[in-house]
């Protein structure tokens, strides 16, 4: 992997939730055992159980409230194509990802930060 933080389905929101913040980021990519993409679970996710479920969210699974339909781009995509990607669906963050057979391997995640960061920095 280039990096990503990731947790695996089963993992506790607990645990995932303290990822986040330990690590100061958005979310964590979802994989499985091979590391092969499952899902997203991000912090509105959570925020999500935990207003659902005060007293038991953090024991959740993050295969209960993570999205399993990610968004992903190719490393062949460029910035401007990422963007629009995030804007027609309305998200945040795509998972970039390899194609392997019929399963995706994550190897980066680029957020609206990431891009906003950069048209910043043109010169």
């Amino acid at each position: 992997r280039l990096g990503i933080s990731h947790c695996h389905p089963h993992t506790t929101l607990q645990k995932a939730c303290s990822k986040i913040t330990d690590e100061d980021i958005s979310s964590l990519v979802v994989v499985d055992g091979e590391g092969f993409l499952e899902g997203i679970i991000t912090r509105t996710d959570v925020l999500r159980a935990a207003l659902a479920d005060r007293e038991g969210w953090a024991e959740r699974l993050v295969a209960d409230c993570m999205t399993r339909n990610v968004v992903t781009v190719t490393p062949e995509i460029d910035l401007q194509q990422a963007a629009e990607r995030l804007v027609e669906h309305g998200i945040h963050r795509v998972v970039v990802v390899q194609q392997e057979g019929d399963r995706l391997r994550p190897l980066a995640v680029v957020s609206d930060s990431d891009i906003v960061y950069h048209l910043c920095r043109r010169d």
